[in-house]
């Protein structure tokens, strides 16, 4: 029987590269954005949403169960980024930042965990980011909403360990991607001198700690945060 995989932000940058990955490795694979996907494969369904709008994150896995009977993994990709000095941040940022990074993967972690707990199954992988353990100046709204999914991921992993559901998190390097787009040259590289591998992440190193957390093997590793580049939390 087939795999079945949630991935949350799947139209472009990392999520697209994991839900090709997976898809390709012949899983079944759902992926949502706030757009249309131009992914066409037999395996994938797509779902035009908000990933904070508790209504419609309920609806697509309540479709998912119905369809697919089971849901295995979960991946919370899904994030939005904004870099500004703290005190010239509104409150327009954090209100959004919160909603995509934090609530949406606090949604779709509590409606996929109770259709893993019904089969006493589940990965979950959580992204967060190395903003958080280098206290990123100009990204405390980011890193902030980032520490929330960090705090969600090891007291899920607490809660829903007896269910034999996993939930852990990878905090990425920076990765080229438009999560990054607007942030000046130099203060990039200032940043990538920090880590002890002094270069940007790729799409591969993150995919390969995903298929770490995802090994169905791996029943007794949980509430981790694996950061990328040699940063330490």
């Amino acid at each position: 029987m087939n795999t079945t995989l949630i991935i949350t932000g799947t139209r472009k940058g990392i999520g697209r590269f994991l839900a090709e990955r997976y898809l390709e490795r012949g899983m079944r694979v759902a992926g949502c954005s706030r757009k249309n996907s131009d992914l066409d494969h037999p395996n994938y369904r797509h779902f035009p949403l908000d990933v904070g709008d508790e209504a419609a994150v309920v609806a697509m896995v309540k479709s998912l169960k119905k369809e697919w009977g089971r849901i295995d993994c979960l991946i919370n990709n899904a994030g939005a980024a904004a870099m500004n000095h703290l005190l010239l941040t509104p409150k327009s940022t954090v209100d959004r930042l919160m909603k995509v990074n934090f609530q949406g993967a606090f949604l779709f972690l509590r409606e996929v965990g109770k259709a893993m707990t019904r089969k006493k199954y589940g990965r979950i992988v959580n992204l967060s980011t190395v903003a958080v353990p280098l206290a990123l100046e100009g990204e405390a709204v980011y890193a902030a909403s980032k520490a929330a999914v960090e705090t969600l991921t090891k007291v899920a992993a607490r809660e829903l360990g007896a269910a034999g559901i996993t939930v852990n998190a990878i905090g990425p390097a920076p990765v080229k991607t438009d999560l990054i787009k607007n942030v000046p040259e130099e203060a990039m590289q200032r940043l990538l001198e920090r880590q002890a591998i002094p270069r940007f992440a790729q799409f591969e190193d993150v995919a390969r700690v995903m298929d770490f957390f995802l090994d169905p093997a791996g029943d007794f590793i949980t509430g981790q945060i694996m950061y990328l580049g040699g940063v330490h939390g």
